[in-house]
């Protein structure tokens, strides 16, 4: 029998714990352990709401810890294989020719956010007001999705950008949170924020030369590549999260 309820929070709980920690959680649930032993042995920053979500979820949806173990499991079992299993393909804007077709850049970046369950991590330089990709992350937004865009900045450009912040691009995405790379003035003054990506759930990871304006995404000749599984999705995410904590990368401020 299905029960949608439980069944995303146990994505919800795997994707916060990791799958090596997810074993964990599988063991107390065998072992019969109450809510409050199971929350006090994965107490981790980030991970107790989602552990104590599924918890909430098995109690209210009646299903017995070792149903619960076995579903953790096999779902364990299924995400190692997805990661384990590397899908790379290009992605080419513009004019195609024979042998390469090209792929809209919109359309794969769009397909990325769509994707997207739990946790969405972007990069840009340059960000203009495109709306299938404010509509993309808006309805990631309605879906739980945590979003986080580090933008460049007009100072951070030295006059290189124009108009209006690129942040603005965001503005109306509910509960999207901005990014900026915090230089060091005396090291770093002339340096600029120019990585372009897109990573959902540390599983699929978009990394182009377009930046998130409509038109890099649809006119210009702009080439990318689409990682799928394996280890780059997660290390990239992880990157940006580890910049964020270090401080190298602080929330965007006006």
């Amino acid at each position: 029998m299905s029960r949608p309820a439980f069944e995303a929070a146990a994505e919800a709980a795997v994707a916060a714990l990791g799958l090596s920690r997810s074993k964990d959680l599988v063991g107390l649930l065998v072992r019969g352990r109450s809510r409050e032993r199971i929350l006090t042995e994965l107490a981790t920053p980030g991970v107790g709401e989602a552990v104590a979500r599924l918890c909430d979820v098995m109690e209210s949806e009646s299903v017995p810890s070792a149903e619960a173990a076995a579903y953790l499991r096999g779902y364990v079992a299924a995400r190692r294989l997805a990661r384990d299993t590397v899908g790379v393909r290009t992605v080419w804007s513009g004019p195609p020719t024979p042998g390469v077709p090209a792929r809209a850049t919109a359309q794969v970046l769009i397909e990325v956010i769509g994707g997207a369950q739990h946790e969405l991590l972007a990069m840009t330089y340059a960000a203009r007001p495109y709306p299938a990709l404010t509509r993309a992350l808006t309805e990631a937004a309605e879906r739980g999705v945590q979003t986080h865009v580090v933008v460049e900045t007009l100072a951070g450009a030295g006059g290189l950008l124009s108009g209006k912040e690129p942040a603005d691009a965001f503005a109306s995405v509910p509960g999207l949170r901005l990014w900026a790379w915090a230089r060091d003035p005396a090291r770093q003054a002339r340096s600029r924020q120019h990585a372009k990506l897109a990573v959902a759930d540390r599983r699929t990871l978009f990394l182009g030369s377009a930046n998130l304006t409509e038109s890099a995404a649809r006119r210009n000749i702009e080439a990318g590549v689409l990682v799928s599984g394996g280890d780059a999705p997660r290390r990239a995410a992880e990157h940006i999260v580890e910049l964020q904590r270090l401080g190298v990368l602080r929330p965007f401020r006006p």
